[in-house]
């Protein structure tokens, strides 16, 4: 470990000094270190990750790279409060019995195959990842899908790596699916109503495809999972799983989501009709619901906000986003801009494929929200020069969250998944089991999205 921490400063100095003899002045190379430190902590060191982000953001401190006015405005604090307050709404819906309730709905499908069931693990997975985040959903969905294939007694390996690509696809078809989502709304402007008109249709498409992918790859498992079905039926499963009732407050909670959800698709029509700034209702509704949820349930508000509140990721959120800023603040990412621009022939068809792939492949080893915390300055320092940049947007979306289906350690979801199928059943995926059908999936559906972007007027 000692010998990774040396080189991993060794390489953050010498990106420092490139900078510095490219011609960038002292802050934007202590800028350039400090945030590949992070970015490399964290892909290095997983668990020291929030450590390089304190002492990362005290060194640009210190030398006078920002200041903490700065440091506050670039923290986003607008989107730390909309994943808090959101947060705290799944919890509800978890103490609740939502999921399980779900689920049992999901399974009392009659002359159930092994087809059907893949279809509707892929189509709740995507679906519950646009409602929610999607670690919460895939929680619940492997849990499912396990349970279903011992009882079967076929390997759950297959169909876990299927909800997860499925659920990877989903989170990017609204602003609630991953918070790059919801970071990419707050730093474009592009609202609830865009992502339903713009990312949905495309993630259904994508959707569609993979099920294809996903179905003939893992033909031999549908045909196993078929045979078990013929001769131990499917009602036992089903009862066990639906045997447990969900709680009585079970309406009023999914009255409070579903009310929650239905204003914040409609916040850019309210911030008009109240003369509100952007995003004003968008990021004030997790506010209230949850607000009111701790009023209702106030014996549990404590529990909601420690328990299950990822604080410890927020914080990872707000310092990384401070320093990403800094690199804009410094002028950094302006200087990468323009050599982007020369690179790219001022041809924004270019630059959006250009922008994707980079997102699409950092993302399969990078966590996405690094990677987009350090790709929006640049798309900002685009829009400063007065290029047309909305499809940069849906790139670093459709990238951050496709990219993550390439490796198996590509996204949050991937690596919560696997955890579970190890510790639950003892069954481990390698890095190639994975690696063949998300490859295959990951490329598939990005071009998919390059094609899009290029080539429909939505996106001009």
């Amino acid at each position: 470990m000692l010998k990774k921490f040396i080189a991993l400063f060794a390489i953050a100095a010498g990106l420092g000094l490139l900078s510095r003899k490219a011609g960038l002045d002292t802050h934007q190379a202590i800028a350039i270190a400090i945030f590949s430190t992070s970015i490399l902590g964290t892909l290095f060191f997983w668990d020291f990750r929030l450590s390089f982000a304190f002492l990362g953001t005290s060194v640009l401190l210190m030398s006078r790279t920002i200041d903490m006015e700065h440091v506050i405005k670039f923290a986003s604090l607008d989107v730390i409060l909309f994943l808090v307050g959101m947060m705290i709404l799944v919890g509800l819906l978890k103490d609740s019995g939502f999921f399980a309730w779900i689920v049992s709905l999901i399974l009392r499908i009659r002359n159930l195959t092994s087809k059907k069931f893949l279809i509707l693990i892929s189509v709740i997975s995507a679906l519950l990842s646009c409602a929610i985040d999607e670690v919460t959903s895939i929680i619940f969905i492997v849990a499912a899908a396990i349970e279903i294939c011992d009882y079967f007694e076929v390997n759950p390996a297959p169909f876990l790596i299927v909800s997860v690509l499925a659920t990877n696809i989903g989170s990017s078809g609204t602003t609630l699916g991953n918070p790059i989502g919801i970071l990419i709304a707050s730093k474009s402007g592009l609202t609830f109503e865009d992502f339903l008109l713009k990312a949905f249709p495309v993630m259904l498409i994508c959707l569609a495809v993979s099920i294809l992918i996903v179905k003939a790859w893992y033909r031999k498992p549908l045909e196993e999972l078929d045979r078990r079905i013929k001769e131990l039926g499917a009602n036992e499963i089903l009862i066990k799983l639906i045997s447990v009732p969900p709680e009585k407050g079970l309406k009023i909670s999914l009255a409070i989501f579903g009310t929650t959800l239905f204003f914040i698709a409609m916040h850019h029509r309210l911030e008009i009709l109240w003369d509100l700034p952007a995003n004003t209702v968008l990021m004030a509704l997790p506010l209230v619901s949850s607000g009111l949820v701790m009023m209702w349930k106030w014996e549990k508000a404590r529990k909601y906000v420690e328990k299950d509140v990822e604080w410890w990721t927020l914080l990872f959120f707000m310092l990384l986003f401070a320093q990403a800023g800094t690199l804009k603040f410094t002028g950094a990412t302006d200087v990468l801009a323009r050599g982007m621009l020369e690179l790219t022939k001022n041809s924004v068809v270019f630059l959006t494929g250009t922008i994707l792939w980079i997102a699409a492949i950092g993302s399969s080893i990078l966590d996405n929200v690094v990677l987009v915390a350090a790709l929006i300055p640049v798309i900002q320092s685009f829009q400063e020069i007065g290029m047309r940049v909305e499809p940069l947007w849906w790139a670093i979306l459709f990238g951050g969250c496709f990219g993550g289906n390439i490796t198996l350690v590509g996204s949050t979801a991937n690596i919560v998944a696997l955890g579970i199928l190890e510790k639950d059943r003892n069954i481990k995926i390698t890095f190639l089991q994975w690696f063949g059908v998300g490859l295959t999936v990951g490329i598939i559906t990005t071009i998919i999205v390059w094609v899009s972007l290029s080539v429909l007027p939505i996106y001009r």
